[in-house]
């Protein structure tokens, strides 16, 4: 995968989508690593990520760092769905001990007995637009803070 290109900005909800891939270069039902440069606190920054394509041409981004063991694994999880108050949704189950994580939210549906690190709870999520068969994932203009330690490389 890529990493993030030029930056287009949205100013009605002050958002910067940056281009990562192709969204051929995703396959279905399965996730891939990326690099997304961000601006943290004023400085650049570049945070893993985990796209995931589900049928059809819906794009998901997630942290890459599993919120359980602190290892940047997301990618590699399980991709599937399950009923959440009647309504089917997209999810993610960590690779190593099968948390299963909403892909729309991040939200952790089944912890599987297991607590997240102390300062972790659910898997970040970014908005992803697919835009003439490029998929662009979507910064703030100024990240929160509380990510500079959150599945990033320097």
């Amino acid at each position: 995968m890529g990493t993030a290109g030029s930056a287009v900005a949205d100013a009605t909800t002050a958002v910067e989508h940056r281009a990562i891939c192709a969204l051929t270069d995703l396959t279905p039902e399965r996730g891939a690593a990326a690099l997304l440069d961000e601006t943290i606190n004023g400085e650049p920054h570049r945070t893993q990520i985990a796209l995931v394509r589900v049928v059809g041409d819906t794009v998901f981004a997630v942290q890459q760092r599993d919120p359980v063991t602190g290892a940047n694994v997301m990618a590699r999880g399980l991709v599937g769905s399950r009923l959440v108050d009647g309504v089917e949704v997209p999810t993610l189950a960590s690779p190593l001990h099968k948390q299963v994580y909403d892909l729309r939210t991040g939200e952790c549906l089944d912890a599987a007995g297991k607590e997240p690190l102390p300062g972790e709870g659910g898997l970040r999520t970014w908005p992803v637009r697919v835009v003439d068969g490029v998929v662009e994932v979507g910064t703030p203009s100024v990240a929160p803070a509380a990510v500079a330690t959150e599945g990033s490389a320097s």
